[in-house]
């Protein structure tokens, strides 16, 4: 029994080291170190491969799909237009910006939640004179934090919380017992931003957007009837400094307002003229309350939310050159609608549809997917590419997925079904009410995050089963004394530890059958040290590479490793400080 022992401890030492040090993905390693225990003997088949049938598992697969409903429907989007607003001075941003993070990421993965905030954040920041670098990591841990205030915060606390039920054969958590430890670790961490943030981060201007070299395109959109736009200034609107991105001019009642005033209250069917950069034109179509000016968009086959946004250069064979966008009948020729034109640098002057198409001219077009099957080797067009995946978000889909979000919430915290059942619920729904399509509800789980975590189960049962977490355990019990409370602090020196060279959920699934062992060995109540992994392996602060998110704003916010290191760092012992003093009360050894 020791040689599989000492086999199982070298084989997590070696995942550990190839994480840390080569670039090889955590799924592709731990997937080989579990086919070492398994081909070594070490596992049986059905032992290596129960992780892929882990509640806990499950549950992170099913919640992608039920994120997925929000992000294309635009509704987190549409949370943080409204509720980011005007700051007067950077501590305030810091406010504006990590209270509502951290409260969205306790009831949504906070992966997707940085994803979201991260663009908005950045043309915030620009348009507000404000410094990246002071927002970006505050973002990163708030969403960190948050998500250690519920069950479904954070996929660790699934992880732990399904170790718990397969391997000790506890209930499991309800939906909001970890908020007696969360809610005042995400108080202190965000206490300790507001105050020494100022003083720890750097402050590093993102550079400018210039708009030599670049394709200007012209666009064109209109305020929507009954839209939260209606009735707004410019500025308020956030139409004013949009990143790389000019409004030239509003057209309203057959009247042209040129060189428009921040103060400038928009009306219903205004039609808004902008010049400006791809990804910001795309970024127009994700504002709730503005539409394309054109009304062939509506005549197009099937739901906006499932068609793409493609570019294509016009060639001089094309039979619509010489013709104007509605003269030519583009829709009816192509099936697909212009949204935007660039040629040559030039600034374009009136609506698209009237514009005579020249050979050269790069169209922004709104299409179906397979529109670039079909004319991707067309003579019409010179090239054809699809623009990074952006498609336009069903806005009004966004109220009905809020309230299945809010329903999951309250049929799990009722008790009324389990976490993973209320997520199918959840997931299901989003699919039938269109929140959500088949195919994006099929490609929405990150398979990769999934695959570790899968992996690091079976691993973590190798470490049981071989005696390897025995082993560890009283080593880490003989250093602590046999003191449970001194125990606890190792355990969560030795998780935060992993967390830091390994991602947070093969760090909890190892850390949690040493502890198992620890706490049988003491003959005390296991779900303290339970508890405590699960905010260690959140608490990963220190460094870029511990945290998926932390990972996210790295370059985004022109961070260096350094920087992690000396703001994360005390964070880190600090959140330590706050778990071992209240975990022990409120839940007894």
């Amino acid at each position: 029994m020791l040689w599989e022992a000492w086999l199982t401890l070298s084989v997590v030492a070696g995942c550990f080291a190839m994480m840390a040090f080569t670039r090889t993905s955590p799924d592709i390693i731990m997937s080989a170190g579990l086919t070492v225990l398994l081909l070594s003997g070490v596992l049986l088949p059905e032992e290596a491969l129960a992780g892929f049938a882990n509640q806990g598992m499950l549950t992170v697969a099913v919640l992608y799909i039920v994120v997925s409903g929000l992000t294309e429907t635009g509704a987190v989007g549409w949370i943080v237009q409204h509720i980011l607003g005007q700051p007067r001075n950077t501590r305030q941003a810091q406010v504006r910006l990590m209270a509502p993070a951290a409260v969205l990421s306790a009831f949504l993965n906070n992966t997707p939640v940085v994803a979201v905030f991260v663009p908005a954040v950045k043309v915030w920041a620009r348009r507000n004179k404000l410094s990246l670098s002071k927002l970006l990591i505050p973002l990163s841990y708030a969403s960190i934090v948050g998500g250690t205030c519920t069950l479904i915060g954070t996929s660790t606390n699934l992880v732990v919380n399904g170790l718990l039920i397969d391997q000790v054969g506890l209930p499991g958590l309800g939906m909001f017992d970890l908020a007696w430890i969360g809610v005042p670790i995400t108080a202190s961490v965000l206490l300790f931003m507001l105050l020494f943030s100022g003083s720890l981060l750097p402050d590093r201007k993102e550079p400018l957007i210039h708009s030599d070299g670049m394709r200007e395109y012209t666009a064109e959109m209109m305020v929507e009837e009954g839209s939260p736009l209606e009735g707004c200034c410019i500025e308020k609107a956030g139409l004013r400094s949009l990143p790389g991105l000019f409004l030239a001019e509003i057209e309203r009642d057959d009247t042209i307002l040129p060189a428009v005033e921040p103060r400038e209250r928009l009306e219903a069917n205004d039609r808004l003229i902008f010049v400006g950069a791809i990804e910001s034109v795309v970024d127009l179509h994700r504002i709730r309350g503005l539409v394309p000016a054109t009304d062939q968009v509506m005549k197009l086959e099937g739901a906006r939310k499932d068609r793409s946004f493609f570019e294509a250069v016009l060639s001089d064979t094309c039979p619509l050159v010489g013709k104007s966008v509605c003269e030519g009948r583009f829709r009816t020729h192509y099936h697909a609608v212009i949204i935007a034109l660039a040629r040559n640098g030039e600034r374009l002057r009136g609506k698209i549809g009237d514009m005579v198409l020249r050979a050269g001219d790069t169209l922004l077009l709104e299409a179906r997917p397979d529109f670039i099957n079909q004319q991707g080797r067309s003579r019409d067009f010179l090239l054809v590419s699809e623009v990074g995946g952006f498609h336009p978000p069903n806005h009004k889909g966004a109220p009905l997925a809020l309230a299945i979000i809010i329903g999951m919430v309250a049929l799990a915290a009722s008790g009324l079904l389990s976490m993973l059942e209320a997520a199918l619920v959840a997931a299901g729904l989003m699919i039938v009410s269109g929140c959500t399509s088949g195919r994006v509800a099929r490609q929405a789980p990150d398979w990769q995050v999934l695959v570790v975590i899968a992996t690091s189960f079976g691993v973590g049962a190798a470490m049981q089963k071989s005696g390897a977490a025995g082993l560890l355990a009283d080593s880490i019990i003989s250093l602590a004394g046999g003191n449970p409370w001194a125990t606890l602090v190792l355990v969560f020196i030795a998780t935060a530890l992993l967390t830091a060279i390994a991602t947070n959920n093969v760090a909890a699934v190892l850390a949690f059958p040493i502890a198992l062992s620890a706490a049988h060995h003491m003959n005390v109540d296991v779900m303290p040290f339970a508890i405590t992994i699960m905010v260690a392996a959140s608490a990963s602060f220190a460094t870029p590479i511990g945290y998926q998110t932390n990972l996210m704003v790295y370059n985004a916010g022109g961070y260096r490793f350094a920087d992690f290191v000396r703001i994360g760092l005390p964070l880190t012992l600090l959140v330590g400080l706050v778990s071992v003093s209240l975990v022990p009360l409120i839940w007894e050894f």
